[in-house]
């Protein structure tokens, strides 16, 4: 039996430690998974994803490869394992340049093997119509969708991460620099020289999830519900 890379266990979060915004959330993410995320706004979703990235108290477990972060060494390791991308990145300070270089000297990233080009995630970036120019420019500067494709080269490029938690990746982009997103990063999933091996993506746009997906979890009441297993990619 496939181990799962990433298990949510009776997952529970709520607001002010008095409002329960979900309980009860239990799936699991195996390899090859893209499993899309709907619901309607305020259902929890980008809730969800923080607590799988620990960005955000939960109630229940969250597993890496069947243990929890503590054994990895602690959450930033963890993180680097799962990586959390926001939908408006343009909220992180300085420009995309100083963000790329912290994030390669990390300390958790200490003992992980070097990506095989640091300018790789700047090509990607390149290849979504990003001058790189514009890696130079402060984030608040960049449009949203300049930002979502920079934040989301980087994910990608520097091979860290096994699964990718996206939050709404291409809700900016326009429907050609979509299709363009859609494919390099489905694609990384089926490529043996890539490090990613499952996605889990918020999507407003059932259009979307079906071309993308191949597992779908719903939100609403607080709870989630599978709604069918895909097979789009």
């Amino acid at each position: 039996m496939t181990e799962a890379l990433l298990s949510a266990k009776d997952v529970s979060c709520q607001f002010d430690g008095k409002t329960t915004i979900f309980s009860g959330i239990s799936f699991d993410v195996n390899p090859g998974d893209i499993l899309v995320l709907s619901g309607k706004s305020g259902s929890g979703k980008t809730t969800l994803l923080k607590c799988l990235a620990h960005l955000n108290l939960y109630g229940g477990k969250i597993l890496y490869r069947g243990k929890p972060p503590t054994e990895y060494g602690g959450i930033p390791v963890y993180r680097t394992h799962v990586l959390y991308v926001p939908q408006r990145p343009s909220l992180l300070p300085s420009n995309p340049r100083a963000f790329l270089n912290t994030v390669l000297n990390f300390n958790a990233r200490k003992g992980k093997n070097a990506p095989p080009d640091p300018d790789r995630p700047v090509d990607i970036a390149e290849s979504w119509g990003i001058d790189p120019e514009l890696w130079d420019r402060d984030w608040a500067s960049l449009s949203g969708g300049e930002a979502q494709r920079i934040a989301l080269s980087v994910a990608v490029g520097l091979g860290m991460a096994e699964i990718l938690l996206l939050d709404e990746p291409t809700s900016a982009l326009d429907a050609e620099t979509s299709a363009l997103v859609e494919k390099e990063l489905t694609s990384a999933i089926k490529s043996h020289g890539s490090n990613i091996k499952a996605l889990i993506w918020i999507t407003h746009s059932e259009e979307q999830g079906k071309r993308v997906g191949t597992r779908a979890l719903h939100m609403e009441s607080g709870h989630v519900e599978s709604v069918g297993a895909e097979n789009h990619v």
